[in-house]
């Protein structure tokens, strides 16, 4: 079905919107999501996995591989070739600026945007009791950078992977602990992992971090309406278009 077809609530001749996502059990997760309310709006959609470069490349971490779209571009080029109508990604992946003919057309409703400490099964403290040049595990530079400036005499590592992945390499390491996003850990059904959020004064959640960001091509102006009309959340998508511009700035 060709990528400006139009989708009528109800038709009989309908074929399903095709729902583009990475493998990983959270975005599937997040697909599903997304993929239930256009059903219960009358929509249906089925899931098309798609491998992108940061999937692809687990042994490089994320912040060398000088590409702000090793987690979407692979989706953009679906969108484009008409293989997918839609795009679910968590926003926060998203680069700071769309490429050329992809719209952002939707922010679901926002979970937590803050990051969380996971704790090592043998600590029992938060994270301010953590001893002196105690280690932790982070994929991101955006939180090595705020741990170390709060905590200079911290051991930041790198660690990749999807969360039951990382999870494992925590319970199996001599590292203190690590941090993930807590919307992702709830959403994957983990949240006794959780030792606590972590408060922005201490660490600023990225951008977009708790939302999802459903795309399409442009120039689909039926399916970027019916995203807008059924799952866009207009207090959500302000924050969003606020942060991004902070981050494009």
């Amino acid at each position: 079905m060709a990528a400006n077809a139009s989708h009528r609530n109800g038709a009989a001749d309908e074929q399903p919107l095709v729902l583009g996502t990475r493998g990983s059990q959270l975005a599937l997760w997040q697909a599903r999501r997304v993929a239930g309310e256009l059903d219960t709006a009358g929509y249906a959609a089925t899931l098309r996995e798609i491998t992108t470069t940061g999937d692809r490349r687990q042994d490089v971490p994320v912040s060398q591989m000088n590409d702000e779209a090793v987690f979407t571009k692979e989706l953009d080029r679906a969108l484009l070739s008409g293989e997918i109508h839609l795009a679910v990604h968590s926003l926060k992946d998203l680069p700071s600026h769309v490429p050329e003919g992809i719209t952002l057309a939707a922010v679901s409703g926002r979970a937590s945007p803050l990051d969380a400490f996971v704790a090592h099964p043998s600590f029992d403290g938060l994270l301010a009791d953590l001893p002196e040049g105690a280690t932790l595990a982070t994929a991101s530079l955006r939180r090595r950078a705020q741990l170390k400036a709060w905590r200079p005499d911290l051991e930041v590592v790198p660690v990749r992977g999807n969360v039951d992945t990382r999870l494992d390499k925590l319970a199996r390491s001599d590292w203190h602990g690590m941090i993930l996003a807590a919307c992702g850990l709830r959403r994957m059904g983990l949240e006794e992992h959780i030792r606590e959020e972590i408060a922005p004064r201490v660490m600023l959640p990225a951008v977009g971090q708790g939302a999802l960001g459903i795309a399409c091509a442009s120039d689909d102006a039926d399916v970027r309406a019916l995203l807008r009309r059924v799952l866009h959340d207009d207090r959500a998508g302000t924050c969003a278009a606020a942060e991004r511009a902070f981050m494009q700035a």
